[in-house]
């Protein structure tokens, strides 16, 4: 029996993968390793772990963003070391991989959606080390797949829907920047996404895009999250990146292009503000 095998299996994203793999009960063993379980850094415990006719589905990341200005070193670990440790592994005894990456590896100064080969700038140390991590899988095992998504978030834990949710019942009003424009990705659809490519033998040696479709600011993203608790969505002001000062530049723009995915013959993402809807709603 072939196995699913998803490293960073507690993160956001992971559980999603783990969660959703087990529940359409395709007869593949699912195996979830969190960071604890697996050091991805670590090429021998990977070697270990990663099996003949395996899919892996690589989740872990480093993903504190302003964290890795003064921590690249750790970053490039998680983001490029690992990933190449992986795709050797995968190599050497014939598994897929699948392997997640940034809209950070753009340097965000694009008018329109980002296509799969458009050109690589990233103006962070995070968005450097996930594009190393890319570079590494590529240079690895050339039939993996990279899978770039951007501005993901979930109904539990720790990310700006849920913090928009919470600051609406602790805070009279709140600012929001609204010049920096993407696309908003449920981790539920996204995981779906990447159990469709597993499930299909024919994608290979692909870079593809997948994001909720359409676009939207932070600031709209924010004022819809009210909207849809039955908050006063007029609370939510607008402000620019210069306002909100943070360590790590943030794209201004940063929405990918969905065609390569589409080219594919995978499903297409529905909209940013239906997924939003399910995602609120726990319906999905």
């Amino acid at each position: 029996m072939n196995a699913i095998l998803v490293t960073g299996a507690h993160g956001q994203l992971g559980r999603r993968v783990v969660a959703l793999a087990a529940e359409r009960g395709s007869g593949a063993q699912v195996l979830a390793y969190s960071s604890a379980d697996l050091d991805i850094t670590d090429p021998d415990a990977v070697a270990v772990v990663v099996s003949a006719g395996a899919t892996v589905i690589n989740c872990a990341a480093y993903t504190a963003v302003d964290a890795a200005e003064t921590d690249e070193a750790r970053a490039m670990a998680v983001n490029a070391d690992g990933p190449r440790n992986l795709a050797r592994a995968c190599g050497r005894v014939g598994a897929r991989l699948i392997h997640i990456s940034t809209d950070y590896v753009f340097d965000g100064t694009a008018t329109e959606p980002y296509d799969v080969d458009a050109k690589t700038a990233p103006q962070s140390a995070y968005g450097r080390t996930k594009l190393a991590g890319e570079l590494a899988v590529r240079e690895e095992l050339p039939e993996a797949v990279v899978v770039r998504t951007a501005w993901v978030y979930d109904n539990t834990g720790k990310n700006f829907v849920t913090t928009m949710q919470r600051l609406e019942s602790e805070r009279d009003t709140l600012s929001v920047v609204n010049d920096q424009i993407g696309s908003p990705t449920f981790a539920f659809d996204l995981a779906s996404g990447l159990l469709e490519i597993e499930a299909d033998p024919t994608v290979v040696g692909r870079t593809l895009h997948y994001t909720n479709a359409g676009q939207a600011s932070w600031f709209d993203l924010a004022r819809a999250v009210f909207a849809h608790i039955g908050a006063d969505a007029e609370r939510v002001q607008p402000c620019s990146s210069a306002e909100y000062v943070v360590p790590a530049p943030r794209p201004a723009y940063s929405v990918l292009s969905p065609t390569a995915w589409v080219d594919a013959g995978l499903t297409p993402a529905r909209p940013w503000s239906a997924a939003l809807t399910a995602a609120l709603t726990q319906s999905r």
